[in-house]
């Protein structure tokens, strides 16, 4: 294609300054971000775009190389490209942008604005035909929402080209403009991540004669969890769960060529090779048949419950306590980093029936900081407690970030005993319900007082694991490409 752009880089920076501890398998997180902004595609090995500048489209393939600089709240980007068309056709471009950040830690978001700071672009055909670039304008505005499980962000690209064309030892140039507009959207968190772009691009000849040009493209990352049997029967062990890390891209060019090709459409994808992580097999005696044994098995396998002995107790209370610390373990929610001090002082528990040198007290502290969960009272956190319903999809929608998509105050759920749902709690359970994370019984009622087992605290863990690979994936990639 024919336009570059400085990437979303800033979403990374949310946790710059932060403690960083991967909790599950000492990966990062996920990561997805198209090469550019001229609807290619990518793997490991191959970078492909289409231009568009001759009537007749061209797909190239070949090296793409991107650097990334960060320094005092500026990101440096450089693409590179070398890239041959079927036919001999070549092209090289180099591109540098820069963008000013700006973190907004008092309401959770970060800002940037990006523009360019150096470009050159030509093209050659095997006639000799160059198309040079001669003129970039361009500029950028991304905003990041960093929620505690997942971030979210948007952004807007608006530019413009100026290629200068000349035709073989044609000493006469004639000039082609490219505007462009574009948006793109996407989400980031441990189990998955994706991006799609869509821009809209009018080539302008000089002769007063537009063609236009749509290109859509999607970046997507997602770690799968996935059962693995072990079929020898002479074994201590049956099977076991790996984590599958899987990346692909596509991309859409709509075209409206009047003089050139006319109408078409092409398609891109590039896939990447999988990479597969096993996990630790449980062991648990007691979930034999157990309608359960696969939430709760998958979920040690990722250390979120990290049981001692080889008994899991199913049927038994989920407590307070180790939920919210297994949903901070699930989605690799870094914790607080504690003090640096010389003096060895005692710290002073957020609430007082919490022990400090509890291994895994810092999680506690994060999701209250977050304000993922809190305490019964302004002083206990009832740790040893039932978890209950209200309290467990409280937690999960909180850590999402999306309480707040509920309606105005004053609506009811369609749950029977809407009555019952405390207003704290009332926004959690309208979204987690919209999202298809909970749903009521057969009488339609939430129950929202009712005690979760462990069973049951694992089954509506692993929905949220789903959620987090899977529907953000439908909704910022498939839904957007195929259904708008």
């Amino acid at each position: 294609m024919f336009i570059n752009s400085h990437k979303k880089l800033n979403r990374r920076l949310a946790f710059a300054c932060a403690f960083l501890i991967s909790l599950i398998l000492l990966v990062p997180r996920a990561e997805a971000k198209p090469p550019d902004y001229n609807g290619g595609v990518a793997n490991e090995y191959t970078y492909e775009e289409v231009f568009f500048l001759t009537g007749d489209p061209i797909r190239f393939s070949g090296k793409a190389t991107i650097t990334e600089k960060e320094n005092k709240g500026t990101i440096s980007s450089t693409y590179k490209f070398t890239l041959t068309g079927s036919k001999g056709e070549k092209l090289t471009r180099s591109v540098v942008y820069v963008a000013d950040l700006e973190k907004r830690e008092d309401k959770g978001q970060t800002t940037s604005n990006g523009s360019i700071k150096s470009y050159s672009e030509k093209i050659t055909l095997p006639n000799k035909t160059t198309y040079t670039l001669d003129d970039y304008q361009f500029s950028q505005g991304t905003v990041i929402d960093n929620r505690p499980a997942s971030d979210y962000y948007s952004g807007n690209v608006v530019g413009r080209k100026i290629y200068k064309v000349k035709e073989g030892s044609s000493k006469t140039e004639d000039l082609i403009t490219v505007h462009f507009t574009g948006r793109d959207m996407g989400y980031e968190n441990f189990w998955g991540a994706t991006e799609t772009q869509l821009i809209d691009y009018e080539i302008v000849k000089s002769n007063g004669q537009s063609g236009f040009v749509t290109s859509k493209v999607s970046d997507s990352k997602s770690r799968l969890l996935q059962y693995e049997p072990h079929d020898p029967s002479l074994s201590s062990f049956t099977g076991g769960h790996a984590v599958v890390s899987e990346s692909n891209m596509i991309g859409e060019y709509t075209y409206n060529l009047p003089f050139g090709r006319g109408t078409g459409t092409i398609h891109l994808n590039q896939e990447r090779t999988p990479k597969i992580e096993r996990l630790i097999v449980p062991k648990f005696r007691d979930l034999n048949k157990h309608w359960a044994k696969d939430h709760i098995e998958k979920l040690y396998s990722l250390g979120v419950f990290d049981e001692s002995t080889q008994f899991f107790s199913p049927n038994t209370p989920m407590k307070r306590y180790q939920y919210t610390v297994g949903i901070l373990k699930a989605v690799d929610i870094r914790v607080l980093e504690e003090p640096k001090s010389k003096k060895k002082t005692p710290k002073k528990p957020i609430f007082s029936d919490l022990n400090v040198k509890d291994p895994d007290y810092l999680y506690i502290e994060s999701a209250v900081e977050k304000g993922i969960t809190t305490g019964v009272t302004p002083d206990k956190f009832n740790p040893d407690a039932p978890l209950t319903r209200v309290q467990a999809v409280a937690i999960l929608v909180r850590a999402l970030g999306m309480e707040g998509r509920a309606p105005s105050p004053g609506f009811r759920t369609h749950y029977k005993d809407d009555h019952k749902i405390s207003d704290w709690a009332k926004d959690s359970v309208y979204v987690a319900t919209e999202l298809g994370l909970v749903s009521g019984d057969e009488y339609n009622r939430f129950n929202p007082q009712q005690p979760l087992t462990r069973a049951q605290a694992a089954a509506l863990t692993d929905r949220f694991l789903q959620f987090l690979e899977n529907d953000l994936q439908q909704n910022y990639r498939d839904d957007i490409l195929f259904f708008n």
